[in-house]
């Protein structure tokens, strides 16, 4: 059964306004209305785990999704256990770029690279 509220009871992953926005954005462009964001944890990285995200339209029932202003974001349930109260986030940064920032409050410590964590 696929419904808005987590398949779990593990705290959902949300996705600020503005990540929301820019995946809706980022779904437009693909042409595919069925596609969600999908974020999960593999192990590997210099910490131990890293952070995976990718357009997915495949709902497993066992995946807690969550929606923000209209879209959807899929974790698997094994992933779901290390994000409890995590936010993805998205941010314009001027000349350095923008992109994804993933504040997960459960994390330890992270790399130097930024992209893995334990």
């Amino acid at each position: 059964m696929i419904t808005n509220e987590p398949t779990t009871d593990v705290t959902p992953v949300m996705l600020s306004s503005s990540a929301a926005a820019k995946v809706a954005e980022l779904i437009a462009a693909e042409g595919d209305p069925d596609l969600a964001l999908r974020l999960a944890v593999r192990p590997g990285g210099c910490s131990g785990f890293s952070y995976e995200m990718y357009f997915d339209s495949q709902v497993d029932e066992t995946d807690v999704v969550s929606v923000t202003d209209g879209v959807r974001l899929l974790i698997d349930a094994e992933s779901a256990a290390m994000l409890p109260g995590a936010t993805v986030d998205y941010k314009e940064m001027g000349l350095q770029g923008a992109g994804f920032a993933i504040n997960n409050p459960n994390q330890q410590r992270s790399c130097g690279c930024g992209q893995s964590f334990c």
